[in-house]
């Protein structure tokens, strides 16, 4: 789990199930602690590694559901495993769509409860691996000059340098030095790392326009 320990946060207002399950987590090895409230879990710091929620659904407060639409809407990366007495189709629909592992009715078998436990943290610490890339690729990326992405943009579009100098104005001399300066900087070797790397900082694909008011901003979507 890229040396970060994975971490399981009970959640349930019910002090009898919650404990129940901290002592079934804990003999299975996972480290874990325990809440009676949303509203408590999220006082608490965002845990640096992959990390599971088993949630109950209705609780006082902010319910299961709630507590996961607050998480999406600040990009955490916490995966949930919803647990109820209560659930129906249309709740148990609403929390899959929105990226829960499983939605499991009580009362479930303690082997079915492990197996969503860790296959929460297991999709937890891709989802972080995938956001550290990410971030490393923009960052890379956002160390360009505006004509530097330009080029670097149509290069990824499977352009040659004749061809990126025609689109951009440009001499096939300026652009290599320009196509130098950015496999400098991006550390790459080839066209085809600079695709990825393009793809991992989710560039968005390029589609034929005018450059005739000069070069493009490095700009990012909002997530």
């Amino acid at each position: 789990m890229n040396g970060q320990t994975g971490m399981v946060f009970v959640i349930d207002d019910d002090e009898s199930v919650r404990k129940g399950l901290k002592r079934l987590l804990g003999a299975s090895g996972y480290e874990n602690e325990g809440f009676e409230s949303a509203a408590e879990f999220l006082m608490r710091p965002e845990h640096p590694g992959p990390s599971c929620l088993v949630v109950d659904v209705q609780m006082p407060g902010l319910s299961g559901i709630e507590l996961q639409e607050t998480l999406l809407k600040h990009q955490r990366d916490e995966q949930l495993v919803f647990i109820t007495g209560h659930g129906n189709v249309p709740m148990c629909a609403q929390a899959m769509k929105a990226g829960a592992v499983d939605f499991l009715p009580k009362p479930f078998k303690s082997r079915e409860l492990m197996q969503c436990v860790e296959r929460a943290l297991f999709l937890s610490a891709q989802s972080r691996h995938s956001a550290a890339e990410k971030k490393e690729a923009r960052r890379l990326l956002g160390s360009l000059t505006p004509r530097e992405f330009q080029v670097m943009h149509l290069l990824t579009a499977g352009m040659l340098n004749k061809e990126v100098g025609a689109e951009l104005g440009l001499a096939v001399k300026t652009v290599k030095v320009h196509r130098g300066r950015v496999t400098r900087k991006l550390g790459v070797h080839s066209v085809i790392e600079m695709v990825r790397l393009a793809e991992k900082a989710e560039v968005a694909p390029y589609q034929k326009r005018s450059y005739a008011q000069g070069p493009i901003s490095v700009a990012w979507p909002a997530r």
